[in-house]
């Protein structure tokens, strides 16, 4: 799993006009799943942005997790993280899973967030999605498992 995490003053989801996700202050998740993803990966990186201190405190350093500062959070699916541009000009995604394995490890992330008591939401799986981010900081962190 490749992960790229947007801290946000907030954030929103559009798909054909009709908003279906949007947050205030938290995280937008671009999430790709490879072909040998599973369970394990989804919870170890669900726990790990959960609890990741990259939220200020009062002194201004980076001490706080998503939990601390009650923060919301949206997924992403985003197979393109998945690109390979090594060769040519048009990059390949054939590193990214198929669908009937991506899309059940998505809703299972977003659950899990959840069931740790992230308010999370989540894109449209497969569709064209207007992502609008207002990144933070900028805080923007990259992570795979």
């Amino acid at each position: 799993m490749r992960v790229v995490l947007q801290r946000v003053q907030h954030g929103r989801v559009t798909v054909g006009g009709r908003t279906v996700a949007e947050i205030g202050p938290g995280l937008v998740i671009l999430l790709g799943i490879g072909p040998d993803d599973g369970e394990e990966q989804t919870q170890y990186l669900a726990d790990k942005i959960a609890n990741l201190r990259i939220f200020e405190d009062q002194g201004g350093k980076m001490n706080r997790s998503l939990l601390d500062v009650d923060g919301e959070a949206i997924v992403v699916s985003q197979f393109t993280l998945y690109a390979d541009t090594r060769k040519g000009r048009r990059p390949s995604f054939t590193d990214a899973a198929p669908a009937e394995i991506a899309h059940p490890l998505v809703e299972r992330f977003v659950e899990l967030l959840n069931s740790k008591g992230v308010a999370t939401q989540s894109g449209e799986f497969g569709a064209p999605m207007l992502v609008e981010i207002a990144n933070d900081g900028p805080v923007t962190i990259w992570m795979e498992r």
